[in-house]
């Protein structure tokens, strides 16, 4: 074989020269077979005679060589070690134009050889996005979509180049939407359904795209998968099922997509995805779960649900998870709650309908994302609602697991909204009893932290949260604002330029507030706060001034 090959190489090299047509016929064909008998071999053997480079000049549209070409170059390209030298052998630019051709053999050969090249190479895949192969491809999948050879072909270039963010806008500007959609309601075969799946899901990440899609009808294709999978057992089913309905929700992450299918929550879309949370499947719950919380993205919508009775779904779907324990579905649905209780309107109703008791089930939940979406959901709910906060901030149950998480360090986003929450009860509420459990529940020394935080916003929770503290349980907290350094937290605060008008503020709030205790008044004298002070005075910030006026004559006055 060896010998043969080396002699067909030769002759290729002479014939190319020549071109004559039938000699090189003859020599393309051994190269096949030598190549199908042991591909990494032949194809060290190309490299090792130059081959490569006599290529480009065989690749001619009109030739009748072209596809057997193209076969090779997509056969050699299959091994790793020839990528380099196709592409030095300056093969990428005849191939791309080869993709002009109306020859179903040399556009399918010529595919296999580009995709085969560029296997695995984003800075590849990037080169033939900016050679525009990819309107190149879209108008070849219109043409050609009745011959499954190409449609593939066209489908697994897509599924590559779509990867590539580079490619979303090129794509955006073709009519793939309406290619793709037409071509998925012509399936009937689960393997094909799943290959224009893979393509679909990166390019919906696209927002554009997930309003060209919306618009070309592939909702109701997905609508139509649900139906007939959902009852179904067979691992494929269960395969689309979940494929159609992710897809469902990942189309709802665009505004526009997202409002157009809401349509005023009278869309046949809303209404029949609102159906798939009481489901008997999990896969659609989720999907249901996380759909309504992608709607609620802005107050109209989340208003015109709970008119709708939305919430007595969701609480429904939890009561069945505190057994069952699907995580997910559990952070999808009080996910969905969080956001209905966003606008102010929406709170008494959500709370009168027994939200703060069904979310309050998953309290002993060891699940992160549980935890934190609890906390987001029972934060949202008690914001300007002092009865839910006072009720709520006095149930020592809850404050203690607010103080657990609180230590949380491996989970930073729990740990920061059990310490919001915390500042939120004291806040919303302003009740003595709230601070009195808060005090005996050990939760002052974690206000006292979050009054270091980085966020602007946390430290200044914290500190209103710590003022309320000292102005309506001074001796009760007195010991934990010892102990956790509260007065020294308070110093450095007043003596870093970088700190916010309102954490000045605030923090001389709690400066003239703690000044009834001994201890602390002689920790406060200890570190010469009028000098801090007094600088205030002339701060730009008119309330800041005013405030350090008033704080400069307490301080005076009780030293």
């Amino acid at each position: 074989m060896a010998d043969n090959l080396s002699d067909a190489l030769k002759k290729l090299k002479l014939a190319s020269a020549d071109s004559t047509t039938d000699s090189v016929e003859s020599c393309l064909d051994c190269l096949l077979k030598a190549l199908a008998h042991n591909n990494a071999d032949a194809s060290e053997k190309f490299q090792e005679m130059g081959i490569l480079p006599l290529l480009p000049t065989l690749l001619a549209p009109q030739s009748s060589c072209t596809p057997k070409v193209a076969n090779i170059i997509a056969e050699v390209a299959k091994n790793e070690f020839m990528r380099s030298p196709c592409v030095e052998a300056g093969l990428i630019p005849p191939l791309v134009q080869l993709l002009h051709s109306k020859d179903h053999e040399v556009l399918l050969q010529t595919g296999r050889a580009l995709g085969n090249i560029c296997y695995d190479s984003h800075s590849l895949q990037a080169q033939l996005i900016n050679m525009g192969v990819i309107p190149t491809l879209v108008k070849l999948l219109g043409l050609h979509s009745d011959n499954t050879a190409l449609t593939e072909m066209c489908l697994i270039a897509f599924g590559n180049l779509a990867e590539l963010e580079s490619s979303k806008e090129q794509f955006a500007s073709t009519n793939i939407a309406e290619e793709l959609v037409r071509l998925f309601q012509r399936q009937a075969e689960h393997e094909k359904k799943e290959m224009i799946f893979e393509v679909l899901a990166p390019l919906a990440e696209n927002d554009v795209i997930k309003l060209q899609l919306v618009e070309a009808g592939l909702v109701e294709c997905l609508l139509d998968v649900v139906v007939h999978t959902v009852d179904g057992v067979r691992e494929e089913d269960v395969a689309q099922l979940k494929t159609a309905s992710d897809l469902m929700v990942l189309l709802l992450l665009g505004d526009e997509s997202m409002q157009k299918l809401f349509e005023g929550g009278k869309g046949s879309v809303f209404q029949r995805v609102l159906s798939w949370v009481p489901s008997h499947n999990h896969q659609l719950q989720l999907a249901g779960a996380l759909a309504i919380a992608n709607f609620a993205r802005n107050d109209g919508n989340c208003i015109h649900m709970v008119e709708s009775g939305i919430v007595q779904k969701l609480l429904e779907l939890l009561d069945r998870h505190v057994d069952e324990g699907n995580v997910t579905v559990q952070h999808a649905a009080l996910s969905a709650l969080r956001n209905l209780a966003i606008p102010v309107v929406n709170k008494a109703k959500m709370l009168s309908a027994g939200v703060s008791d069904t979310v309050l089930k998953f309290l002993p939940s060891e699940m992160p994302p549980v935890q934190f979406k609890l906390l987001g959901t029972l934060r949202m709910l008690i914001d300007t609602q002092a009865d839910a906060a006072d009720q709520l901030g006095t149930n020592g149950k809850l404050v203690e697991r607010l103080v657990e998480w609180c230590e949380a360090k491996d989970h930073a986003g729990v740990m920061g909204e059990s310490n919001r929450l915390l500042s939120a009860l004291i806040r919303h509420s302003k009740s003595k009893d709230v601070v009195k459990t808060v005090i005996q529940g050990a939760g002052v020394k974690h206000l006292v932290v979050m009054a270091t935080s980085e966020h602007m916003i946390m430290q200044n929770e914290a500190l209103v949260a710590l003022g309320l503290i000292a102005g309506l349980d001074l001796v009760g907290a007195e010991k934990d604002f010892v102990g956790a350094g509260l007065v020294q937290v308070l110093h450095k605060l007043l003596s870093d330029e970088m700190s916010a008008p309102e954490v000045k503020y605030n923090s001389m709030v709690i400066i003239c507030a703690v000044m009834g205790s001994e201890p602390l008044h002689k920790e406060v004298q200890g570190l010469a706060f009028i000098d801090v002070v007094s600088k205030l005075r002339s701060h730009e910030n008119k309330t800041v001034s005013h405030q350090a006026s008033l704080t400069e004559q307490r301080l005076t006055a009780q030293s």
